[in-house]
């Protein structure tokens, strides 16, 4: 009997962890029916450019699932949400979690702080506390599920043996895994961020099975939310299987060309992060300085790539900061601005549209920067020498209510502790500091590569371009036994 299986892919990472990797591929050749659930919006244009026999695509009904979030007891369910967020076992580094406490606290009036910050405290110190309670809020969050489904003609239509999601829940998807629980369909989930284990933290619906990129990330999810051993998968990030067959990757002449680059020139890249905790523009200032300048070992030139969140109309302290690099570059020689390519809707700028771009600017820059970023991992695949550049300005955002939290301090981070512990590149808190880990791999661009190295084969395990088949293998297991959860009622 032919399989079904439905694949929540409501954000661009998992548009290219499914459909740009052998996930799917591997899977309909199995011989497995699969629907595909994305932004309604771009439905159409994602079918189009993927479509091939036994692939289906359905809209996901995102702005169906944000109305019921805000209409039927939005306090109550924004709590919930937060709480495992920020709820998860202190045997894990907590320190990303911890930010967000800050973060809450410092974005909301003085009435929003006494009403939920006390109860909110109380929760906290238990759920990290107990694993029974962090069990208990799982099952809390599932009875927010619409009644009937939002997704109940197309369970009756297809009538899925598993649903895959891009989280567990940690999005909206929450609504569709907790609808495939209480139907009695099997689930499971995939982890697309290499941040992710350590910054969520807790399910939002109750998920059977998951796969993940590494053994760090597993002991993230057993230990920090409970995961049994058993239902959890290492199977490598099928997303950067591309970069290690080069598939993405442009001619050098034509990529300079696309960008106006000087082959002659030693090309620096740098790839804003972490917008909402501080400005990146201080890192990026700092390098346009030092690009044209004399101080630097070679001739240079600086590509920065700017944020999706660049491109939210709100703050507009994001908008402002995109026109202030855009003039950046208009004042300084061989200054360029790359800007992520959109799909639309609700992917917005997380669309995986320009995998060829990012993997032909890894490749081919000299000097890779960023604010830890998950593109030091994708810089290490290349094996491009990369430079965490943490130089703060005074005050962070300086809004009202905009919390800003140093660069510096994200160091501590699970991710970012671990690249610095790592020794896969250098950290500069300052202009100087900056112009010497520059000037070091540019003298020297075999510099830290051993280090480089193991730090991939640690934080993704597999890198001869396998983990796509290795996830689709592990979802094929899945459907081959006979397991199913106990259906309860819906509402």
């Amino acid at each position: 009997m032919t399989q079904r299986i439905f694949i929540s892919a409501d954000h661009g990472m998992a548009i290219v962890y499914f459909l740009q990797s052998d996930v799917i591929p591997t899977l309909l050749e199995a011989g497995v029916e699969i629907v595909v659930l994305t932004d309604d919006e771009t439905k159409e244009k994602i079918a189009q450019r993927f479509a091939r026999p036994g692939l289906t695509f359905e809209g996901l009904r995102l702005k169906q699932a944000s109305d019921y979030a805000r209409r039927v007891q939005p306090r109550l369910q924004w709590l919930l949400a937060y709480l495992r967020r920020v709820g998860g076992s202190r045997r894990i580094n907590t320190e990303a979690m911890d930010s967000h406490i800050w973060e809450v606290w410092a974005e909301n009036s003085w009435k929003f702080r006494l009403g939920i910050w006390l109860p909110s405290a109380l929760a906290i110190l238990i759920l990290r506390n107990f694993a029974p309670a962090r069990k208990l809020l799982v099952q809390m969050q599932s009875r927010f599920t619409p009644n009937p489904g939002l997704y109940a003609d197309l369970f009756d239509k297809y009538r899925p043996d598993l649903v895959i999601a891009s989280t567990p829940g940690w999005r909206l998807d929450r609504y569709l895994l907790r609808e495939a629980a209480q139907r009695g369909v099997r689930t499971a989930a995939a982890i697309v961020g290499w941040d992710n284990p350590s910054s969520y933290a807790i399910p939002g619906a109750a998920v059977q099975w998951i796969t993940c990129w590494s053994e760090i990330q597993k002991e993230e999810l057993v230990l920090g939310s409970d995961w049994d051993p058993a239902r959890v998968h290492v199977g490598g990030i099928p997303s950067y299987d591309g970069y290690f067959r080069r598939q993405w990757l442009m001619p050098r002449s034509e990529y300079f060309k696309l960008h106006q680059l000087d082959p002659e020139r030693k090309l620096i890249s740098y790839a804003s992060s972490f917008v909402h905790f501080a400005p990146n523009y201080p890192n990026i200032e700092a390098l346009a300085k030092l690009v044209a300048s004399d101080s630097l070992a070679e001739p240079a030139q600086l590509l920065i790539r700017l944020h999706p969140s660049h491109f939210q109309d709100r703050p507009k302290i994001f908008a402002e900061e995109r026109q202030r690099v855009f003039e950046l570059e208009k004042r300084y020689p061989h200054v360029r601005v790359v800007q992520p390519v959109p799909l639309g809707g609700s992917l917005g700028y997380y669309s995986g549209e320009d995998m060829d771009e990012k993997s032909s600017m890894l490749a081919y820059s000299d000097v890779f920067v960023t604010v830890y970023s998950t593109m030091v991992v994708e810089a290490a695949v290349h094996n491009t020498p990369i430079v965490s550049a943490v130089i703060d300005v005074p005050g962070g955002w300086n809004k009202p209510k905009k919390f800003s939290l140093s660069l510096r301090e994200i160091g501590n981070w699970p991710t970012h502790k671990r690249f610095r512990q790592a020794k896969a590149g250098r950290v500069a808190a300052n202009e100087q500091e900056l112009r010497e880990a520059l000037n070091a791999y540019l003298s020297n661009p075999s510099l830290d590569a051993a280090e480089r190295r193991r730090f991939i084969e640690d934080e993704i395990t597999f890198t001869d371009g396998s983990s796509g088949k290795r996830t689709a293998a592990f979802i094929l297991n899945i459907l081959s036994q006979n397991e199913r959860p106990e259906a309860a009622p819906l509402g």
